[in-house]
């Protein structure tokens, strides 16, 4: 059984709690947080700091949910004290940050997974397999579409906070271009535009226009100022056939051929508590992390590469788009 240090319990937090329940190697032992107050978790014993739950626990792993300016500090302070650290996306703001995070896993020869969940979702399972398999052939186009109503259930401003948060860069548009590199590497160039409201700090819309040899790749992500519906599509033009997916249902279409729906069922479907629909991505991401840990297997450098260029990408985003120059 694998005991486990929980670091910020807020709608993240909650997440990755929930889904422990529900994961028969794992035992949530310990919550460290300053700010949320925890009152639905009999029997596991509570922190206000992560340096008394260090000292006081024997953990095996701690699951870093803070907001995302303060999760270096938690990591580095974990992996420093000897164990694996399970950290939310992202891994950090700025490229040296998570470079400095990665070497120190390395150096004391511990586990550093980051929960970038889209990974383990069943229609990007469908995609990568497509993509990777060439069934249709070539991918020669592909759009990416991320929505939604301005996030309200953040504790305090911070996700507000470019120096905090990244923004809709790093809080949202994440998802799809983590995807975007895992499935066709760095792009060679890309191109942007922004907008929003006057006087709020933030761009509220963004449009991407990924460039590749032969391939490009748009995307769209948005806090609307509007009671939007969450909204998390892609479409992916190959050489014979275009294959759509709409919330979880990936169709491909083709001529002279039956339409076909992929099975795209999941497992299990854990209640998030936020802004999501029941899921299994988040239970599938933690079983993953924790089967390794739990045999030995050495993921300390787990999608590291293409991490860290998701992260370069993003930082150079967010500073074009506050200095003007889109």
């Amino acid at each position: 059984m694998l005991r486990i240090g929980l670091v910020g319990y807020g709608g993240m937090g909650k997440v990755h709690a929930s889904n422990y329940d529900h994961i028969i190697s794992a035992q949530l032992v310990a919550i460290c947080d300053s700010v949320n107050e925890v009152t639905d978790r009999d029997g596991v014993t509570l922190y206000k700091s992560i340096e008394a739950m260090l000292m006081q626990e024997q953990l095996d792993i701690v699951d870093v949910c803070t907001p995302t300016f303060l999760h270096k500090e938690a990591v580095m302070k974990a992996l420093n004290a000897g164990i694996h650290v399970i950290c939310e996306k992202p891994i950090a703001l700025h490229l040296e940050d998570a470079k400095e995070m990665y070497a120190l896993a390395e150096l004391k020869g511990k586990q550093l997974m980051i929960g970038q969940v889209l990974q383990f979702s069943t229609p990007m399972q469908v995609l990568r397999e497509l993509v990777e398999g060439g069934e249709y052939g070539k991918a020669l186009d592909a759009s990416f579409l991320r929505l939604s109503a301005c996030p309200k259930w953040a504790t305090g401003s911070w996700l507000m906070d470019k120096d905090k948060s990244g923004l809709i860069p790093f809080d949202l548009h994440i998802h799809d271009l983590d995807m975007i590199v895992s499935l066709f590497g760095k792009p060679n160039s890309y191109k942007m535009s922004a907008n929003g409201r006057t006087g709020i700090g933030y761009q509220e819309h963004y449009r991407f226009l990924y460039q590749y040899d032969n391939l490009e790749v748009m995307a769209e992500a948005a806090w609307y100022n509007a009671d939007f519906p969450f909204t998390a599509n892609w479409r992916v033009y190959f050489e014979e056939a275009v294959v759509e997916c709409v919330g979880t249902t990936v169709t491909a279409y083709q001529f002279g051929v039956k339409t076909k729906v992929f099975d795209t069922t999941e497992k299990v479907t854990i209640a998030t508590g936020i802004n999501l629909p029941p899921t299994g991505m988040f239970y599938e991401e933690l079983t993953y992390f924790l089967k390794r840990i739990n045999d030995g297997v050495d993921t300390s450098q787990f999608r590291k590469e293409e991490i860290l260029t998701v992260i370069e990408l993003l930082e150079e985003i967010v500073k074009n788009s506050s200095d003007g120059s889109i």
